[in-house]
């Protein structure tokens, strides 16, 4: 029999956060193959917030909203400046 004088623990593991680069890869590939410029669409999302820019095909959508906009940003901005050689 339990005391129920005790308090009970009650632990989820949550799941870990995907990283920008991962799914700024797998929704520009989603929307590529959809037929949208994923430039304009993944600017559009970043830009308003509104998920609506981007493909539900392939759970490109849900993938993106897990990821703060922010991060987004930084994860873009980051490959830019490697990509000019200033880093």
């Amino acid at each position: 029999m339990q005391n129920l004088g005790n308090t009970q623990f009650f632990r989820v593991d949550s799941e870990p956060e995907p990283e920008a680069k991962v799914v700024l890869a797998a929704v520009y590939e989603a929307l590529t193959e959809k037929g949208y410029n994923p430039v304009n669409q993944i600017v559009g999302y970043i830009m308003s917030g509104d998920p609506t820019y981007i493909t539900s095909h392939k759970n490109a959508r849900s993938m993106i909203m897990k990821v703060e906009r922010d991060e987004l940003v930084e994860e873009l901005l980051t490959e830019y400046i490697r990509g000019k050689g200033w880093k």
